[in-house]
């Protein structure tokens, strides 16, 4: 995922500057909104059910029904997890991330696990990239510490994403999944943040 060079994006409500990205010879542009559950439910599932189908990217085996998006919008909310949308100039959305509970024990609460999916006909466009700039911005303004990656090593792409960001390789579970027919090894990739400034027990 590229970015274009010089280009600016569309202020939104995060505090880090982002970049304007154009999406085609239209000058269309990319817009960062927070996601909603009575708007982007089933758009959110759409992506969910055509990375689970045909890719690695998650390790399922089932399309998930539109009743898994209240639970998953729930668990989001009852949190404070952000769930950061890209939506073109005609609202319709284009990807999304956010991120969740690392481990449940309380001494990893400055540490969050992420999430970046991008329409299948909207990659290698910049968006990605962008959606990431914009989480990471937001987990530095909520006080995380530490965002983790669980990537599918057969993923290149999305290595080379998070590492342009500044993520790190920090190990990799071989065998740990199996899917289509096959072992698949997941890896791990970290980003440490200066933040937060007063970290406490408890």
């Amino acid at each position: 995922m590229v970015q274009p060079a010089g280009a600016s994006v569309t202020p939104t409500r995060w505090s880090a500057p982002a970049r304007r990205i154009p999406l085609d010879e239209k000058g269309h542009k990319l817009h960062l909104i927070t996601c909603t559950h009575a708007e982007h439910a089933n758009a959110i599932l759409d992506i969910f059910n055509e990375a689970i189908v045909h890719s690695t990217a998650l390790y399922d085996y089932v399309p998930r029904p539109i009743e898994a998006m209240d639970a998953w919008f729930a668990a989001k909310e009852s949190a404070g997890f952000p769930v950061i949308g890209a939506v073109d100039d005609d609202g319709v959305l284009l990807g999304f991330a956010s991120y969740g509970v690392f481990r449940e024990r309380p001494a990893y609460k400055y540490s969050v696990e992420h999430s970046v999916y991008v329409h299948k006909d909207q990659r290698g466009k910049g968006i990605g990239i962008a959606l990431m700039r914009a989480l990471i911005a937001e987990a530095r303004a909520r006080g995380v510490h530490v965002l983790v990656g669980g990537i599918d090593v057969g993923n290149p792409s999305s290595i080379a994403m998070h590492e342009r960001l500044g993520f790190v390789h920090a190990g990799t579970i071989r065998e740990a999944g199996f899917k289509f027919g096959r072992w698949l090894d997941v890896g791990f990739w970290q980003l440490v943040l200066d933040t937060p400034s007063d970290p406490v027990d408890g």
